[in-house]
């Protein structure tokens, strides 16, 4: 064992300028490549998931107006349907009211053709009636005339 211990006696002196410089390339590395590494990892990832964020954001704002366009196209659609029906509710007002018009009128033309006939039928009526008191009036001349040459019943 005092092999072991005076071996380890001279490998310790020898031991200490490595040890020295195993730890100033140690913290060397810790100041010059980890923490700098380290921090550029960080702002990566910060400006990847604010990328990500962002990204979300903008799909999101998106998908919003996208919403939005849809709603006010269906609003639009609705619009233009109302406005057809309500022009095809005019169209059928206007149509009933020129049928209730030609009615009226067409009943206005029945009335006139209806006194009219109605006057014409006074009018033949009063001919008929003049006619027959004229007629009347012949036959009972005709009748009641003196017979001027007596004529025998056969014809001889």
């Amino acid at each position: 064992m005092d092999q072991t211990i005076r071996q380890l006696g001279e490998f310790l002196p020898g031991a200490v300028p490595t040890a020295v410089l195993l730890a100033t390339l140690y913290i060397l590395y810790t100041v010059l490549v980890h923490k700098p590494l380290t921090a550029v990892l960080a702002e990566r990832r910060n400006r990847t998931e604010g990328a990500l964020e962002k990204a979300r954001a903008d799909i999101a704002a998106a998908e919003a107006r996208t919403a939005d366009y849809e709603q006010r196209l269906r609003e639009a659609r609705m619009k233009i349907f109302k406005n057809l029906e309500a022009r095809r509710q005019q169209a059928m007002q206007s149509r009933a009211e020129a049928a209730a018009q030609a009615r009226v009128r067409a009943q206005e033309q029945v009335k006139a053709a209806r006194a009219g006939i109605e006057q014409d039928k006074q009018q033949a009526r009063a001919n008929l009636q003049a006619e027959a008191g004229r007629l009347a009036t012949e036959i009972v001349r005709t009748v009641l005339r003196p017979v001027e040459a007596a004529s025998p019943v056969g014809g001889q």
